[in-house]
């Protein structure tokens, strides 16, 4: 049988071939330092705990919840957002939680895209802010990822030559997969663009507070007239270590927003009325365990940048986000990332995640994520140093395995 139209639009999941050779790895008893997925290894607060367990098992918290979002966890929302970047949202109408923000962008884009519409996405990205959108039966064309002067240039040369125009730009900062950052200058010059042109703006915000060097990351809401034009996605799962909890927030734009919950009324009864509390708790509560969230990922990645440019591989500091978005060292560049990924758990012991699952223009790259603990980095480092080390030998016998 052939496949179905959705996932005839889907490539090969580049990261389940990295995934298997990962697990056969470790039944044959490896070691393996997993760097590759972003999954938080912290534990959520114990207040955001102890609210959960409190809530969980009550007749009336056990029932369906809102698919919107209870009330209280939007107002909550709306209150985090008034505090940390000074923007006011009407909880009613400007606030839709999610079950994460993978989940809002892809029923975001269920909510908007008719089929054949073009919709502008970073490249290399996460994968849903693509991906979301060919489901949907729309057209994604790729603009550059970082937020410099050839941006909007690119952006003008997509207007120009999309036939229909784009209805869309996404845009992830502080970045999935780059660890780029934008200003709010940058935002201030995307919503006067996206106004110009009549596009909507879709920003995810999921790494906003995890960042370690200067000013924290701003939102696209704090520029002038972005709620004429922009809806901004933001998650539990990094910022309280509540990534299987699956709980995160759409807001900004009233148009939009309403199109969003309409879908998801058809589709979900929202979070489990406990994690929806206890999400609401961790936004009302202390910010304690996001400051040490953060010292913890800083510590990681300065131990990250130290040890691997001892083992001879020169990593870039990430300012933001839970990854290092590093190139392919030279020697092994012509293999591409995939190739490269696989090599590194063969000889190494050491998993991360191929640049090219991210897009084309992510090959020369892999991401590195800052989920183990320091001495668990230092291990990888050694690793990859012994890897190294025997380098021109395993590169001899790939050429000679690929010409048999």
């Amino acid at each position: 049988m052939s496949d179905f139209h959705s996932t005839r639009r889907l490539p090969p999941y580049v990261f389940e071939q990295v995934n298997k050779l990962k697990a056969k790895a470790r039944a044959a008893g490896a070691d393996i330092i997993d760097l590759g997925m972003g999954n938080p290894d912290l534990a959520a607060p114990k207040h955001v705990l102890e609210k959960l367990v409190e809530t969980v098992g009550k007749p009336r918290t056990d029932r369906y919840s809102a698919s919107k979002g209870i009330p209280g966890l939007r107002r909550a929302q709306a209150g985090y957002y008034a505090r940390r970047f000074g923007v006011k949202l009407n909880p009613e109408t400007q606030v839709v939680a999610t079950l994460g923000s993978k989940e809002g962008f892809a029923n975001m884009a269920q909510a908007i895209t008719a089929p054949g519409d073009v919709v502008l996405t970073p490249n290399p990205s996460y994968p849903i802010h693509a991906f979301g959108f060919l489901m949907a039966g729309g057209v994604v064309r790729s603009v550059p990822a970082e937020p410099g002067p050839e941006y909007f240039a690119a952006l003008e040369r997509a207007i120009q030559h999309s036939i229909p125009k784009p209805i869309a730009v996404v845009v992830c900062y502080p970045s999935n997969p780059t660890a780029m950052v934008a200003s709010l200058d940058f935002y201030k010059d995307l919503v006067v663009f996206a106004k110009k042109h009549e596009i909507f703006i879709l920003s995810d915000l999921a790494y906003g507070e995890v960042y370690f060097d200067g000013e924290p990351p701003p939102s696209v809401l704090q520029a002038p007239g972005a709620f004429d034009v922009a809806v901004e996605f933001t998650s539990m799962s990094k910022t309280f270590s509540m990534a299987g909890w699956r709980m995160g927030f759409a807001v900004g734009n009233e148009r939009l927003l309403a199109a969003l919950a309409r879908v998801k009324s058809y589709l979900d009864y929202g979070a489990y009325t406990p994690i929806q509390v206890a999400a609401a708790a961790a936004l009302n509560g202390p910010e304690d365990c996001i400051h040490e969230m953060r010292a913890t990922y800083k510590r990681r990645r300065d131990v990250m940048v130290e040890s691997f440019a001892a083992a001879g591989w020169q990593i870039d500091s990430p300012r933001a986000s839970m990854f290092a978005w590093t190139p392919v060292p030279e020697k092994f560049r012509h293999l591409g990332s995939l190739e490269f990924s696989k090599l590194l758990i063969e000889k190494a012991d050491v998993a991360v995640a191929p640049g090219i699952g991210f897009g084309e223009h992510g090959d020369d790259y892999v991401r590195l994520a800052l989920v183990e603990n320091e001495q668990r980095i230092r291990q990888a480092a050694r690793g990859v140093r012994r890897f190294f080390e025997t380098a021109d030998e395993t590169l001899h016998n790939v050429v000679k395995l690929k010409t048999a």
